[in-house]
């Protein structure tokens, strides 16, 4: 019988892959992509090796999956944050405050995210197109509230399309700084100091 649209089987389906992918994204951080193997995520989702293989055809696999669901998930609460905001410094706070407080929630995702892709350190694989692109969705979402901004007066004339970029990209630092322990500041610290810095070199 369907469940809101989906086959039992669908939503089993989801719920398996979902543990899955839980279960990699915390093995991986733990011992890196190279050190991690199939044995060690099924191990941690208390399945055989066989049921991995069901879902996923290798390691590799495995790892974009997890890197995408973690990235899928930070994106949309970063879409609800903004949209619920009215105005362009709100929503550029709660860009913010939604990329920090998540690193904050899933340390062991960031923790992937950045020794192995995120911000300049060794990258062992060759990142897929689909990243750039989710990447590109976050930078989209500030350029627009910029270009709102601008319209609004409250921001000055800036390119909008490189300042979103930076932005996001500042945002990005922070958070490899306090992944490495550089920032002893707590969180509300660290985005208060983020929002200043920005909003005092973009603001009308």
């Amino acid at each position: 019988m369907p469940v809101l649209g989906k086959t039992r089987k669908q939503v089993i389906r989801e719920f398996r892959t979902a543990e899955l992918l839980e279960a990699a994204r915390k093995v991986f951080a733990k011992k890196g992509f190279h050190a991690a193997t199939v044995e060690d995520i099924a191990a941690a989702a208390r399945v055989a090796k066989g049921t991995v293989y069901l879902y996923y055809r290798s390691k590799q696999e495995v790892y974009w999956a997890a890197l995408e669901h973690g990235l899928t998930e930070l994106l949309d609460e970063i879409r609800t944050t903004m949209a619920a905001e009215d105005t362009p410094e709100n929503k550029i706070r709660g860009f913010i405050t939604v990329k920090i407080q998540y690193f904050e929630r899933n340390r062991d995702f960031f923790r992937i995210y950045f020794s192995e892709v995120g911000s300049g350190f060794k990258h062992p694989l060759q990142l897929p197109k689909r990243f750039e692109a989710m990447y590109l969705q976050q930078a989209r979402l500030l350029e627009a509230t910029l270009q709102q901004g601008i319209r609004r007066k409250q921001i000055r004339e800036i390119r909008t399309d490189a300042a979103a970029v930076a932005i996001s990209d500042l945002v990005r630092g922070f958070i490899v700084q306090r992944l490495l322990g550089w920032s002893k500041k707590d969180v509300e610290s660290d985005i208060s100091f983020i929002f200043d810095l920005i909003w005092r070199g973009i603001s009308a």
